[in-house]
């Protein structure tokens, strides 16, 4: 009998940790986490671990650190990495460097943009070029890496969605509006798009804003703005998850929110310039706000037809199942 493939699977964020923590029970592991959320640290267990030690820039910090203190990955078959982090990057060229085949998870999203978002956008064109296994989220990722002349792509949907089935049935809208506001192309928008959104929670005011608040410091200095929208300190994935089951609608700048959002029959305000999960607005379930300025028209369009039932374009909620088979059935050569 085949024996099963050991994957080193690397993280540092929590984004990274709720997208790879499916995959944990399902393939033969260990798990090396960066540190770049330190807050991870109370919350699970791991086998190898970067120690911050560099002092130079934050981002330069994480990839000098992730480089110089990779494990020997001899004894594994693959690296695998998720998404477009600063870790993920780092533990991508960390592993190429080694000789060390490369699984990207959530593999193909692209803007084309490199600023938008930055740095993130960079991060992952530069893994697809060394990865040597690609997981895709949707057939659009595959079609991108195809316009890249890239192969090895494998179509499993997403991760995060694994996540979610148990409240997929329990699902309502309570005159709930979620918001979630943090990325770095927006923190010189922040006060724009705090003083728009308590314009909004004061005109809408049968609806409840609900702001689980960023802990970045770019986006606390300006919380002094909402008075009316609701601020709750940062909430653990299980807490979120409860308060999007209920909400009605999302105004968010999250990547990984647009995905939960529409697994669970929910549309999201998109603060941003462009998204890489453009499926989303094909299927409705996306709506693209560009500036501050257009978020009262955009908010009172989607608000008078906030309901959406239509399959997610982003997977079924069975993607570690697929990995699992995939990898099973994958020759290391």
């Amino acid at each position: 009998m085949k024996s099963k493939p050991l994957v080193l699977i690397c993280f540092g964020t929590r984004p990274e940790w709720l997208k790879v923590k499916p995959l944990i029970n399902k393939l033969n592991c260990k798990l090396l986490f960066t540190g770049q959320h330190q807050s991870l640290l109370n919350d699970i267990q791991f086998d190898y671990a970067v120690i911050p030690r560099s002092k130079s820039t934050r981002l330069n910090s994480i990839m000098e650190d992730c480089l110089s203190q990779f494990p020997n990955t001899r004894n594994f078959d693959y690296v695998l990495v998720q998404g477009d982090t600063a870790t993920a990057f780092a533990c991508a060229l960390a592993a190429f460097n080694n000789q060390t085949k490369i699984i990207h998870l959530e593999a193909g999203l692209r803007t084309n943009d490199l600023q938008n978002p930055f740095p993130e956008e960079g991060y992952r064109q530069m893994i697809s070029r060394i990865a040597n296994i690609h997981l895709c989220p949707t057939q659009r990722s595959i079609d991108n890496l195809k316009k890249e002349n890239l192969d090895n792509y494998y179509l499993v949907g997403n991760t995060s969605l694994d996540n979610l089935i148990s409240l997929r049935d329990k699902c309502s809208y309570d005159n709930k509006i979620l918001i979630t506001l943090h990325r770095r192309e927006n923190h010189s928008l922040i006060q724009e798009w705090f003083s728009q959104i308590e314009k909004l929670a004061v005109e809408y005011s049968t609806f409840e804003f609900i702001l689980p608040i960023h802990p970045n410091p770019n986006v606390v200095k300006y919380r002094n703005l909402l008075n009316k929208v609701k601020i709750l300190e940062p909430l653990d994935h299980n807490e979120f998850l409860q308060i999007l089951s209920q909400t009605t609608l999302c105004i968010t700048d999250s990547g990984g929110l647009q995905e939960e959002a529409s697994f669970l029959n929910k549309k999201c305000i998109v603060c941003r310039l462009s998204t890489e999960r453009s499926e989303g607005i094909d299927s409705g379930h996306i709506v693209l706000c560009k500036n501050p300025k257009e978020l009262p028209k955009i908010f009172k369009n989607v608000i008078q037809n906030y309901r959406i039932d239509s399959e997610s374009p982003f997977g079924i909620g069975d993607s570690s199942y697929q990995i699992q088979k995939l990898l099973e059935t994958i020759s290391v050569n």
